[in-house]
């Protein structure tokens, strides 16, 4: 199991991001809302589409997740 956190600052393109605890692109602290721990990022979109509508996993922690 692994803390996930989404990005409190849109991409380019609009959406939040969801990163695991580990990744080298987590944000700052105050940039960033916990989710919670999961095992694996498909429920941590999950949970961060009910902050955010337009999210997606980051592409190097959450791969499986990443969709654009």
């Amino acid at each position: 199991m692994k803390k996930y956190y989404v990005n409190k600052n849109a991409q380019g393109n609009g959406d939040h991001e969801v990163h695991a605890e580990d990744c080298i692109y987590l944000p700052n602290t105050g940039n960033r809302t916990y989710l919670g721990e999961f095992s694996s990022c498909i429920g941590a979109v999950a949970t961060a589409k009910n902050i955010y509508p337009t999210t997606n996993g980051c592409k190097t922690c959450s791969n499986l997740c990443h969709t654009r």
